[in-house]
């Protein structure tokens, strides 16, 4: 048998249970793994709550990304083979918050040997929303990038892309968070009612291109910072962003590789805050879904 977390009915974290099923099996294009490490996100709850539709299966389970062993390979698999170290979002229907895991071959890399496997199960989404939404509009050094919700785990890592490529970083995000902002080379702006205002000051002229990890009313503060409405980017919001003359994120296929490689390098690093048993993932969830933690929040069964 084999522990998976899941809710069986969609509303808030009192429908949660971790319970057990019988190991899954890989099929066609699929692996298997002996999940080492699983990343939480705002989705899980927001998957949780209905937000991506009520359609499907319950009970439903949560978590979508992880890293750990492959302990069996589907048909024709040849990518992978038992023993290897990978990370990757996991296949459709299935849960990263669980003692084993499915993944799609084409949505896993191997894990970088100098990595630790808690910071691998932030890539797949943390990590690959980052790298979107930095190479969605290309800027050159010394231009302006302006992050709205700077603190969290996409944030962070958005942060230290913006540092490598030398741009002029200004991080919005709450008092608590002020450390962890300055900390990956950008200005600290507090977040609530002064911080367009705040920004202003920093850059009269403008930004080049804002980041949204907020959504909401924030968003309508800062969009007009930007120095035209198609430089705003939301991963957080797509109505709202499309509504001010913005977008959402747009998916890079090779974000994941990417990615992999640049956290692999030590070029940005993710930040963990804190790491819980699989036994505690109702206060995982609940912590990433307070909006108050530092960098990135790991199950580790």
């Amino acid at each position: 048998m084999s522990r998976i977390y899941v809710f069986n009915q969609f509303g808030g974290p009192e429908e949660e249970e971790l319970t057990e099923r019988p190991v899954p099996q890989p099929a066609a294009g699929e692996i298997l793994v002996e999940v080492r490490a699983a990343g939480v996100n705002p989705a899980d709850a927001k998957l949780r709550e209905g937000a991506f539709g009520r359609e499907g299966e319950l009970p439903r389970a949560l978590g979508f990304e992880v890293s750990g062993i492959v302990t069996a390979v589907g048909p024709d698999v040849e990518e992978y083979a038992v023993g290897d170290e990978v990370l990757g979002s996991v296949a459709p229907g299935e849960g990263g918050f669980a003692d084993h895991a499915v993944l799609r071959v084409g949505d896993t890399q191997p894990k970088p040997e100098d990595i630790s496997f808690a910071v691998a199960a932030t890539i797949p989404v943390a990590g690959t929303t980052a790298y979107d939404l930095t190479h969605d509009i290309e800027l050159e050094a010394g231009q302006t990038l302006l992050i709205l919700g700077a603190g969290g785990g996409v944030g962070h890592l958005v942060a230290g892309i913006g540092k490598v490529h030398q741009f002029s970083v200004i991080g919005i995000a709450s008092e608590s968070k002020r450390e962890l902002v300055e900390s990956s080379g950008a200005t600290f702006v507090a977040s609530g009612d002064g911080a367009a205002a705040a920004v202003r000051e920093i850059a009269p002229e403008g930004v080049d291109l804002v980041i949204d990890l907020v959504g909401g009313q924030p968003l309508r503060d800062v969009t007009p910072l930007a120095k035209s409405p198609e430089l705003v980017i939301s991963a957080a919001d797509d109505a709202t962003v499309t509504e001010l003359g913005g977008r959402g994120r747009v998916h890079n296929p090779e974000s994941l590789e990417k990615i992999t490689s640049v956290v692999g390098y030590e070029v940005v690093t993710p930040l963990i805050s804190a790491e819980y048993p699989l036994e505690q993932a109702r206060d995982a969830l609940a912590a990433v879904e307070s909006g108050h933690t530092l960098g990135k929040v790991v199950i580790v069964p």
